[in-house]
């Protein structure tokens, strides 16, 4: 009897033991499962911490300037088509930004108004050089000749250096204080109507981006196989290239031929003048509107003839740069002549230093 009831006892005690293991293992997995759950938990807030929606890119606006954060993808050009209405503006988003790196994430200044449309400034005034071109080769010997490896390593240097070619069309717009202009603004000019402005400066030009101007006398155009084109003429037009007059004949307009009369020698060169321009208009579709006047010559009467014709802009070979308060008439160009680099650099001055404390 005593036997049976400690067997009892002894299964009850197991009986016990077996309820409390079960018990210490129900609530360990009870505790693993809280555990689990809580780390879901945390990492349900920390992805949504990470997936909260991102800054807006228009970080304030006003009638002045925009403070704006880059998205992916977005450039100055795509910015001033965007904001400025002209993709061609991106120079003023690049110039309020400098030294800034357009990456994703970035914040910049986008300028809404004009700022000094004349360049000016307490320590001096802007000034656009204008360069003038006449004719390229493989090899050169005149020194009006500028080779194309030559010629490419000056379109390189603009390019790297931060200059920035402009039209005359928008020089104009500059002169006559409408507009500014980039910082480092010039112009490139090619006189005559030579071939190789095709041949050669055509492509070097495009594969920087640049444009020029070039002013043709309109009886050498197509007359030989070293002379550029109509057709050639207007496929560059397409591409942003002006075209302005350099006479019929590329006469000297202040000098009166032997016996000549100074009524004749004024219908002489108003034909030199008009009837150029009558040429070029019909030929490329077009109001021309620039003038380069032959072996930089001129008076007073070719001045007003100029005027008269409907010219807005005459460019001369003096050298020096051209601020906005310049007679548009008269403007200066450095000729291109050498093709040492240093010689090429002296002409690409665009400030001029002047006190107005």
């Amino acid at each position: 009897m005593r036997f049976k009831m400690t067997k009892t006892v002894a299964a009850l005690n197991r009986e016990r033991l077996r309820a409390v293991v079960f018990a210490l293992i129900a609530i360990g997995l009870l505790f693993q499962s809280s555990c689990a759950t809580l780390e879901v938990a945390l990492k349900k807030a920390e992805k949504s911490l990470w997936q909260e929606k991102p800054p807006e890119p228009l970080q304030f606006q006003s009638d002045e300037y925009i403070v704006y954060r880059l998205q992916e993808g977005e450039t100055p050009v795509t910015l001033a088509e965007r904001f400025l209405g002209d993709e061609k503006r991106s120079w003023v988003i690049e110039e309020a930004n400098e030294d800034i790196e357009f990456r994703e994430n970035q914040v910049i200044i986008i300028p809404l108004k004009e700022e000094n449309k004349g360049g000016l400034a307490i320590d001096g005034y802007q000034a656009v050089p204008i360069l003038s071109y006449h004719h390229f080769a493989e090899n050169c010997e005149s020194h009006l000749c500028i080779s194309a490896s030559v010629f490419d390593q000056q379109m390189r240097y603009l390019k790297n250096n931060g200059y920035r070619v402009i039209t005359m069309r928008e020089l104009l717009g500059f002169m006559q204080y409408r507009h500014a202009i980039p910082k480092r603004s010039i112009i490139i000019t090619i006189d005559d109507g030579y071939r190789s402005a095709y041949d050669i400066a055509y492509p070097v030009l495009k594969k920087y981006g640049f444009t020029a101007t070039l002013f043709i006398y309109t009886d050498y155009v197509g007359v030989s196989k070293s002379a550029i084109t109509w057709d050639q003429l207007r496929e560059m037009e397409v591409d942003g290239f002006e075209v302005g007059s350099h006479t019929i004949s590329h006469c000297d307009l202040t000098k009166k031929m032997t016996g000549e009369q100074y009524q004749d020698y004024l219908a002489r060169i108003k034909r030199e003048i008009f009837d150029s321009k009558q040429i070029i208009d019909k030929e490329l579709r077009q109001d021309t509107f620039c003038f380069a006047y032959p072996y930089s010559r001129y008076n007073a009467s070719v001045l007003n003839l100029c005027e008269q014709a409907g010219y807005k802009i005459g460019v001369t070979v003096d050298r020096g740069g051209n601020a906005f308060f310049k007679d548009p008439l008269v403007l200066d160009r450095n000729q291109i002549l050498k093709s040492y680099m240093y010689a090429f650099m002296a002409n690409l001055k665009t400030f001029n230093k002047f006190s107005l404390k």
